[in-house]
């Protein structure tokens, strides 16, 4: 299993959560953040704003989905500026299901 952590622009956070619900990634956790990357904010006059919105996708799945997960949000997010985000994507040793305690997804 894999761990899928997304950052993307907020605008494009539902597009994104629709086309994996349509490929079968249907269970996620969605979280707005704030943050900033490697050009470390923007200054526009006077004003220096050094963190944007942004949201956290994160979704565990089987390996073999994990290309085609993570194709579809870099496909679906992109949109060609700085700021666009990044997708992490990280070994799940064990999942349990809080209500039953089955293993697995």
């Amino acid at each position: 299993m894999k761990m899928i952590r997304a950052i993307v622009r907020p605008e494009k956070s539902e597009v994104i959560s629709e086309k994996l619900a349509e490929a079968g990634i249907v269970s996620m956790t969605k979280m707005h953040v704030f943050g900033r990357g490697k050009t470390k904010g923007l200054q526009i006059g006077d004003i220096h704003y050094d963190e944007f919105p942004k949201v956290m996708l994160m979704m565990v799945v089987e390996d073999q989905e994990t290309d085609k997960t993570v194709e579809i949000i870099l496909e679906t997010g992109k949109t060609g500026n700085i700021g666009d985000g990044k997708v992490f994507v990280s070994n799940v040793e064990a999942a349990y299901t809080v209500r039953t305690g089955q293993a697995g997804l």
